[in-house]
């Protein structure tokens, strides 16, 4: 049995990818403010290291951002000379990414409203797939994998940084997330419902993201279950009390 047939087809994909997106389209304005915030931080330079120290060496590599957000990692990387694309299914996160990187010496940055699980992209066109906080959103995550297999050249990275936020929901006193403290309590509990609409909430990662990304076609495929403790060891305003890990894939 395939390791992808372990999440079940998402026959309400359209709707829940509609849910999404209305959660996001409100989150828009504030999420954008915290990215400024975080991009004027310590958290850039920590960031910036751990990406740097993960992707391909070479100089003026194309990288695609999938769910890019406000366009935290193009502020963070194209001012170094990488080649940024965003992408995201939430319009008014594109137009506040492209806002922020227009003063944040990242306006060479590409955005475009594009859906992660299909994005429309030759094959073999990028030098690595960066992620972050997008896969747990996504109704079939392992199609949005094959999707950024088929885009990376050969020997292309994929650094897709995620966590369990369904389970951590329950497990978690959410006072402890300092991230969301200024998030409105109405939205709090839609992002709860969506958890409890997506098959991905329910599965043991990064385990599947593992197996999923070796059966694709992926190589030297390893998941670092440290990336929280190192990206998130101090509980300020950008803290999350949910375990992030990396998975780093090479094609």
């Amino acid at each position: 049995m395939s390791v992808l047939s372990n999440i079940p087809f998402e026959k309400e994909s359209g709707s829940i990818k509609t849910a999404v997106t209305s959660y996001w389209s409100k989150r828009a304005g504030s999420f954008s403010a915290h990215k400024h915030d975080e991009a004027h931080s310590y958290k850039a330079d920590l960031w910036r290291c751990e990406l740097t120290e993960r992707l391909p060496v070479g100089e003026g590599l194309k990288i695609l951002d999938a769910g890019c957000g406000a366009g935290f990692f193009e502020m963070v990387l194209a001012p170094l000379g990488y080649r940024m694309t965003g992408i995201d299914l939430t319009p008014e996160m594109i137009s506040k990414a492209k806002q922020l990187c227009g003063s944040h010496h990242a306006a060479a940055a590409e955005f475009f409203v594009m859906d992660a699980e299909h994005p429309v992209f030759p094959d073999n066109y990028f030098d690595a797939v960066i992620s972050r906080n997008l896969t747990w959103t996504l109704p079939l995550p392992g199609e949005a994998y094959r999707e950024w297999h088929r885009v990376l050249k050969p020997s292309g990275v994929l650094l897709n940084y995620d966590a369990e936020y369904a389970k951590g929901f329950h497990k978690y006193d959410q006072s402890e997330n300092l991230a969301h403290e200024k998030v409105e309590d109405s939205l709090v509990e839609e992002c709860h419902g969506i958890y409890h609409m997506l098959s991905v909430s329910a599965l043991d990662r990064p385990e599947w993201d593992v197996k999923t990304l070796k059966s694709i076609g992926f190589s030297e495929v390893e998941a670092d279950r440290e990336a929280g403790d190192r990206l998130y060891a101090v509980k300020d305003e950008f803290y999350m009390p949910d375990r992030m890990f990396c998975i780093r894939a090479v094609k």
